[in-house]
């Protein structure tokens, strides 16, 4: 079975003497119930684990019959490091994060040898609980989008298959049955991310605005739109903030963002008008449906594609680590990615025979803004493969 890079790190923390309550913190079908199961494993520990998938089980009551289960394997002899207790699915749970406390509370002060790992398949609900009531005892293991690499690795994807349809391993094998291959894409995945993972986790006053946000941000990834345009757009009497705050959510389930432009100015910046980017090339390949060759052929298509790919290559990063993602715009000029790491800030060109707009802006961004690395992916430059084979720190 195939590894992420999350898996060390988990079993390296599940390891530790130290005792903080582990969390995977990613969007759907990114592997975190395998991930939890393989670095359980590896570590040779028991464990027990168990999900609230199923209506009946999501009670406070049924959170304590497992961490029960799970301390009575804590008294028993077994290997150094206690036993592990893995809830998935946990923020279906009503009031989890409280029950939670209040059993690693007990835990923590009878110095009872019992680990645990919490994930589910809602980032913004689990984040929610987190903040609410857990501040302190946990640390988050963030589990991004499928990589070009891993993709490659796994399933031997070429760089036109993923650009074409993104990092989902769950699809991998359906990419030769276009049409199943993207009603998967749609029921499995963005369906019930609207509807599960979204609308019944908070209010949301206009439902079918935030269906049709995702729809025009899937569809528009790359593009730098106004949220006044993007209301024209939608044909909708709402507001801006309204917008701004769905934007937000459809983030935070990790399916499409809006990045900001790189200001000095923080003020500024926030007040921008976002550039709209998808994490995963699937969301944009499922409108399309078209063929890797098809997209080939096409020159527009494809670097509109390549684009998309490189930035949902660096908003993977921004999950896993921390980095920030930014656009700029001035003027007429254009830089298409700036990401900034701690101090460090690097200007990233993506070139591929599309035809643009906006005229490129390094040397007005170097002017402005004094850049530490200027870096060109695609033609002339850092080629698409080798650009998203590698960690973004090896360029930034």
């Amino acid at each position: 079975m195939y590894q992420r890079a999350q898996c060390a790190i988990l079993e390296r923390r599940l390891r530790e003497p130290r005792r903080f309550i582990q969390v995977l913190l990613g969007p759907r079908q990114t592997g975190k119930t395998t991930i939890a199961r393989q670095a359980c494993e590896a570590c040779g520990a028991p464990f027990v684990n168990a999900s609230a998938d199923r209506p009946e089980l999501r009670s406070a009551a049924w959170i304590e019959q497992m961490w029960d289960q799970a301390r009575v394997q804590a008294r028993s002899p077994g290997p150094e490091g206690g036993t592990i207790l893995v809830l998935d699915e946990i923020h279906k749970v009503p009031g989890w994060a409280d029950t939670v406390k209040a059993l690693w509370d007990e835990d923590a002060f009878a110095n009872r040898a019992l680990k645990v790992v919490l994930l589910g398949s809602s980032p913004w609900a689990i984040r929610r609980g987190l903040g609410d009531s857990l501040g302190g005892r946990f640390e988050v293991v963030p589990v991004g989008h499928w990589s070009f690499a891993e993709m490659r690795d796994a399933f031997g994807w070429d760089i036109d298959r993923f650009v074409c349809f993104g990092g989902y391993p769950g699809a991998a094998p359906l990419v030769d049955e276009p049409e199943r291959w993207a009603s998967y894409i749609q029921d499995a995945l963005i369906e019930t991310t609207l509807s599960r993972d979204i609308l019944l986790m908070t209010r949301v006053d206009k439902p079918a605005l935030l269906r049709r946000l995702f729809d025009l941000a899937s569809a528009c990834s790359g593009t730098i739109l106004s949220y006044q345009k993007m209301l024209g757009q939608l044909q909708d009497a709402g507001n801006t903030t309204t917008l701004a705050h769905y934007l937000e959510l459809l983030s935070g389930a990790g399916i499409v963002c809006g990045l900001d432009k790189f200001a000095g100015n923080v003020v500024r910046q926030r007040a921008s008008s976002p550039k709209l980017q998808v994490f995963n090339n699937a969301l944009v390949g499922v409108r399309l449906r078209r063929s890797p060759v098809e997209v080939r052929h096409d020159p527009e298509l494809w670097g509109r594609l390549c684009e998309s790919a490189v930035g949902a290559h660096l908003v993977n990063a921004r999950v896993e680590s921390g980095v920030e993602v930014f656009y700029w715009r001035e003027r007429g000029f254009e830089v298409d990615f700036v990401v900034r790491r701690q101090d460090e800030v690097t200007a990233i060109e993506v070139k591929s025979g599309r035809t643009r707009e906006a005229r490129r802006g390094t040397d007005a961004f170097a002017a402005a803004f004094k850049p530490d690395r200027r870096l060109l992916v695609g033609t002339g430059g850092i080629p698409f493969e080798e650009f998203l084979s590698a960690p973004l720190t090896k360029w930034a």
